[in-house]
């Protein structure tokens, strides 16, 4: 036999194999939400981000109910600097006065939302951004944080501005979206009681929402393979108790830990897993919902 026609034959029956590794996982979430909270270098890379698009598009044709929460802080905070808006960071929280929080609803609402929704839609899918303001998706309370002065040790109370945390969320306008197979893509601003607009960390929008889904999976793409050991290896898999154990000895630092408090929270609320991805894999969505072994941590009780 021709070595080429071997070859191609070689190669159509390993993609036949992943094809059939993959339906039963494409049947345990066909018909149920998965929220991927999309950010980091994946989205600032146009190869990751068509590949992303391109997977988001496949998710939705095999049944899921795909919803998309997505950041933006380097496009926020270049946006500020070419209109002379300062801004400061508080614990990895944006300080967002009267003045910034117009900048970022529109950079957030406008400019990356509308582009993550031409992407989905020039790969095949349907895709439609709004934000939490949008059928009441997500009102909000207002955030604070306390912080120590480390020169006299005294705690004290640092007024964020416009940055909030959810409060209520109203998943009817996802759900409807859903049942017509469209892809909601959800900016991460919400409104509180009297109609004002907040700045929210995407991370706990999407967990948020997850659970206010019921979703059998959160997604929270990063710029790491996931959550490390102090050897540097990947945990495949943790319990909730697994990652309060590593909290405590110093095993979580830095920005992992508010990502493993969204996780646990959203399994908390109802969600069956939530999962730290590597965004800068490509296709590391569908490793993770279609393959056994998966990709990045899985936290689940």
């Amino acid at each position: 036999m021709n070595e080429t026609i071997k070859q191609r034959q070689e190669d159509w029956l390993a993609r036949a194999d992943i094809l059939t590794e993959a339906l039963p996982y494409m049947r345990r979430h066909a018909g149920k939400a998965v929220v991927v909270k999309y950010g980091g270098h994946a989205m600032g890379d146009n190869a990751l981000s068509a590949a992303f698009a391109r997977d988001i598009v496949l998710m939705r044709q095999v049944g899921i109910n795909v919803v998309v929460v997505h950041g933006g802080g380097p496009q926020i905070g270049a946006m500020l600097d070419k209109v002379g808006v300062e801004s400061e960071f508080v614990d990895g929280l944006r300080v967002t006065t009267a003045e910034a929080v117009g900048v970022v609803e529109m950079v957030l609402s406008g400019q990356v939302n509308k582009s993550i929704v031409a992407q989905i839609t020039a790969e095949g899918g349907c895709a439609v951004g709004l934000s939490g303001k949008d059928g009441g998706l997500v009102r909000v309370r207002k955030l604070s944080r306390n912080t120590r002065d480390p020169d006299s040790n005294i705690e004290k109370v640092v007024d964020l501005g416009f940055v909030g945390e959810p409060d209520q969320v109203d998943p009817y306008i996802l759900e409807a979206m859903s049942d017509k197979g469209i892809i909601p893509v959800v900016a991460p601003i919400g409104w509180d009681a009297d109609g004002g607009t907040y700045n929210i960390n995407a991370d706990t929008v999407a967990g948020a929402i997850a659970g206010a889904l019921g979703a059998t999976r959160l997604l929270m793409l990063t710029d790491v393979a996931g959550v490390l050991d102090k050897s540097g290896e990947l945990m495949q898999e943790l319990t909730i108790a697994d990652c309060k154990a590593l909290q405590e000895d110093d095993t979580l630092s830095g920005g992992m830990i508010p990502k493993i408090e969204t996780c646990i929270d959203a399994v908390n609320q109802g969600v069956e897993g939530a999962v730290i991805i590597d965004g800068r894999v490509p296709h590391g969505v569908l490793l993770e919902l279609f393959t056994e072994h998966g990709s990045g941590t899985l936290i689940r009780r």
